[in-house]
């Protein structure tokens, strides 16, 4: 996707998610996938790693990113809502991390569009992994609604 878009996402999650900007999370891609970036420093826990928290709500807004910028490629309007979710932590974190949304299972994006359409409101699972140098630090699925 244009520079634009990543331009007006990072817009978007400084603005109505301030915890974004505390975190220091830049948008670092924003075209068939999402992915956010974060250094360790402002999102440090006692041990010197990443809070378990910071982890999570990155891969949240990831996927939180990618409806948003579904949403806005559609002019589908509808609050954007998180439901529903599962993460598992699957080592330390103790560096700069990306969030990575790659989008939904095929056919799922058919199904939220219709359903969306139909109902007004519509939800939709997202996996989203966080990244430390390539390796795999966090498993997460969400389940994000739009509703009109």
């Amino acid at each position: 996707m244009e520079e634009g878009m990543e331009q007006a996402l990072q817009e978007a999650l400084w603005r109505q998610i301030p915890l974004s900007r505390a975190m220091d999370l830049r948008v670092v891609e924003a075209g068939g996938r999402v992915r956010l970036g974060a250094p360790l420093a402002p999102n440090l826990n006692h041990q010197q790693t990443a809070f378990g928290g910071s982890l999570y709500c990155a891969a949240v807004l990831a996927g939180w990113s990618w409806l948003w910028v579904r949403r806005g490629r559609l002019d589908l309007g509808g609050a954007l809502v998180v439901r529903a979710s599962t993460a598992r932590y699957l080592r330390p974190v103790s560096s700069a991390f990306t969030a990575v949304c790659p989008g939904p299972e095929a056919g799922d994006w058919e199904r939220f569009l219709g359903r969306y359409s139909r109902r007004g409101r519509a939800s939709l699972e997202l996996p989203v992994t966080i990244e430390e140098s390539g390796l795999e630090a966090l498993r997460f699925r969400g389940e994000f609604a739009l509703l009109r």
